[in-house]
């Protein structure tokens, strides 16, 4: 699976005469920013019909867009059912955490410490970039800066492929960290552990740097893990 961000354009097939040069809307960022900011909940299906009524696009365009947010990992085409937003089942939240936690513990360790000035001066460029954003109550720029805040700190493993696996996991995580992308509390968690994961960069520590790296993502995991067995749990509830 290709595990690249939603690219910021779409260019239409060479030779399709049905289709316009350029459309106004890029439907794969807009529909991608409504699943990773929870309008678009899991299991939602994206009907072409409703795509085309909503923006104005081409069936060709809109088919296009689809199979972008596909190579993302963030939506599913089902057989028989069409596209439709990703979901998880428990199960399958605890395996691909119990991935995330082995990546992001590996990756750590491996880590040469103290890191370079350069590092982490970028280390802290992004994270006086992510207090803003916060300031100002700007989710998707807590979201990306968020990302580009661990995928930085991971490249110093100097491993591509244990960094590209990081990624791959980040992506197939979307619907339990949407949950929690625009929850104030969690953002200013997240600072408090971004700021320490610098410190410990300037240091020696690399057990301590690697538990914070696990430590960080269980949050949204136990919140999404807690709702889904409430969701669960709530129709016997109500018979007794």
């Amino acid at each position: 699976m290709n595990t690249l961000p939603i690219r910021p354009e779409l260019v239409a097939e060479p030779g399709d005469a049905s289709a316009p040069e350029s459309e106004p809307v890029d439907v794969a960022k807009v529909l991608g920013e409504d699943i990773i900011f929870g309008r678009l909940a899991p299991g939602t299906r994206l009907v072409e019909d409703h795509l085309i009524a909503r923006f104005g696009a081409t069936r060709h365009y809109i088919r296009q867009s689809l199979i972008e947010l596909e190579r993302t990992g963030i939506v599913v085409r089902e057989k028989n059912k069409g596209v439709a937003v990703r979901s998880l089942t428990p199960t399958e939240v605890r395996q691909i955490y119990e991935v995330r936690e082995l990546l992001h513990r590996q990756a750590a360790l491996r880590i040469p410490l103290p890191a370079p000035k350069r590092v982490i001066d970028e280390l802290e460029r992004l994270h006086a970039e992510y207090s803003r954003h916060l300031r100002e109550r700007h989710f998707r720029g807590i979201h990306e800066i968020n990302d580009q805040f661990h995928l930085t700190l991971f490249a110093c493993c100097g491993n591509a492929y244990l960094v590209d696996s990081i990624k791959h996991y980040m992506w197939l995580s979307l619907p339990v960290r949407a949950k929690k992308t625009a929850d104030i509390d969690r953002a200013v968690a997240s600072e408090r552990d971004h700021h320490m994961m610098i410190q410990l960069m300037k240091g020696t520590d690399s057990w301590a740097l690697a538990q914070l790296c696990v430590d960080h993502v269980q949050p949204a995991k136990d919140s999404y893990l807690q709702e889904v067995e409430e969701a669960a749990a709530y129709p016997l509830a109500r018979h007794h």
